[in-house]
């Protein structure tokens, strides 16, 4: 047994255990400084709390077979300021936003805001660089139910040259006027929101959920939105029932979010739980979904970002997470017009979902849309429809139907042409499939590069369920199928089990080389 510390606060540590297990493993012990502090855990990354700052520590890990120890040392901190000292009262009935706000702007360099046990009832906060922000256990932030009371971030500020734009506001991959978030950020760094606490957009006491296709002064506010932040973790918390997506990272990079929870019902409306766009060196690790919509759903921008700032979405490690509810376990696309790139899922759980692994682009995403370098590897998957989809004809939006996307015949290759290669899907184990093993569709001009499935079972429920294992046009209802792959230059087949299948293992349409 091994264990790495993969984040050290002045207040916390997260640790992830190192094993081959898939987000819990066999009964542990945690012993601090050789006292108990918790024990018969499970989970393979833990956080430990109501530490000391600038302090050393010896962290235990034992369970029946052995026992392993480390030291860490825990981080300065300078001063913290309490909020309740700002005015806040935190009796969930007082607006809470300017006290909270005062606390967190008086804060200095390497302070921590701290909030003590409490409902404290607030609007949008923004943050400031180079602190750490602690709710207690007993800490809640309740979103403030009237939209009034939000600020708008503008979608587009035209520079005073008239030679660039300012992007403040986003919505689903465009630069449009969005509220402000429970938790802000806009180009601050080196901040640690931690603790176990709980961040609650309070959506379901509001209207946000209300006509969701209808702008309202602007679009609807995520939990927490970071637009071009660096340097940014979250640890710990929990993030629930939020008016739109739970986390927006936007154009930022070397982002951590570990051991969180991210919760909101399963029929609320667009409720993602972490929506990563443009973003690079993300760590999503030891994160408990169960939400909406997509758990995870990497993005780039619809088309005009894409274009213009060309940057996709970047070298991800997304590990030990339990996806639960959603429509995809883990997304990528299809606003993705600048690109996704290097992104490696592993141990990770899907449970309940419609579709386990899914990639969705189409036409006129453009020739920067390029998703390549993609590893799924040691996944376990439970009740999923359908386990695996690659779409490259993917039907949302006003133009999804047009002819120009849904057509089947051979367009030319152009500026508007996405791009798939590499994809790699290995020690996969799928429960109780539905409606197919997987399906492939590439574009007749542009055909997936690359897909290699290794080492994976599904089997099947006894009664499937019939749908649609992708959204596009021209594609039947169908149930109980296999692995169809259409418009594919190369397929890697090795070690490929199905247990219960009643109709044919693998059908190819346009498959220039299978092995």
């Amino acid at each position: 047994m091994d264990f790495n510390t993969i984040f050290i606060s002045s207040r916390s540590v997260t640790i992830e255990l190192v094993n081959d297990d898939i987000f819990e493993t066999t009964a542990y012990s945690i012993f601090l400084n050789d006292q108990l502090y918790l024990e018969n855990q499970t989970k393979n990354v833990f956080s430990i709390f109501n530490l000391s700052p600038n302090t050393e520590y010896k962290i235990e890990i034992k369970n029946n077979n052995s026992s392993l120890h480390k030291n860490f040392v825990t981080k300065d901190e300078y001063v913290t300021l309490n909020v309740k000292k700002f005015g806040a009262k935190g009796d969930g009935i007082t607006l809470d936003t300017n006290a909270i706000q005062a606390c967190i702007l008086s804060c200095p360099n390497n302070g921590r805001v701290f909030f003590p046990k409490g409902n404290y009832y607030t609007g949008p906060i923004f943050l400031k660089s180079n602190i750490t922000i602690e709710l207690d256990k007993d800490a809640k932030l309740l979103g403030d139910i009237n939209r009034e009371h939000y600020p708008v971030l503008p979608g587009v500020v035209y520079t005073t040259d008239e030679q660039d734009e300012y992007n403040l506001g986003s919505w689903e991959g465009n630069p449009l006027d969005c509220f402000a978030s429970i938790i802000t950020g806009i180009n601050v760094e080196n901040v640690s929101i931690i603790g176990q606490g709980v961040i609650d957009g309070n959506a379901q006491n509001s209207d946000w959920w209300v006509d969701v296709r209808t702008k309202r002064i602007a679009w609807r506010p995520r939990g927490v939105f970071l637009n071009h932040c660096k340097n940014i973790t979250l640890q710990g918390v929990t993030v629930m029932n939020t008016p739109s997506w739970n986390l927006h990272p936007y154009f930022s990079e070397d982002l951590k979010f570990l051991d969180l929870k991210l919760i909101n019902p399963k029929n609320s409306p667009n409720t993602d739980g972490c929506d990563p766009e443009s973003c690079k060196n993300v760590d999503i690790i030891g994160v408990y979904f169960s939400v909406g919509d997509d758990c995870i759903a990497i993005k780039s921008g619809k088309i005009y970002m894409g274009r213009k700032h060309k940057k996709p979405s970047e070298n991800f490690n997304i590990r030990n997470c339990s996806m639960n509810f959603g429509h995809g376990a883990i997304v990528l696309g299809s606003e993705m017009s600048g690109g996704i790139k290097n992104i490696d899922v592993c141990r990770c759980l899907f449970n309940q979902t419609d579709r386990g692994l899914r990639i969705k682009t189409r036409r006129g995403r453009g020739k920067d849309a390029i998703i390549d370098g993609i590893t799924f590897e040691n996944i376990k998957m439970s009740d999923v429809l359908t386990p695996l989809v690659i779409n490259m004809f993917y039907y949302c939006d006003p133009d999804g139907h047009t002819e120009y996307v849904y057509s089947k015949d051979k367009l030319p290759v152009d500026d508007r042409t996405p791009y798939l290669g590499n994809f790699v899907f290995k020690n996969i184990e799928c429960s109780n499939v539905n409606v197919a093993a997987g399906t492939f569709y590439g574009l007749p001009e542009q055909p997936i590069k690359h897909i290699e499935i290794n080492n994976v079972t599904f089997h099947y429920a006894q009664s499937p369920k019939e749908g649609i294992p992708a959204m596009m046009d021209g594609l039947d209802p169908m149930k109980g199928k296999g692995l169809i792959f259409n418009y594919v230059n190369d397929v890697k087949l090795v070690n490929v089990k199905f247990d219960g299948l009643k109709d044919k293992e693998i059908e190819t349409f346009c498959v220039d080389n299978i092995n």
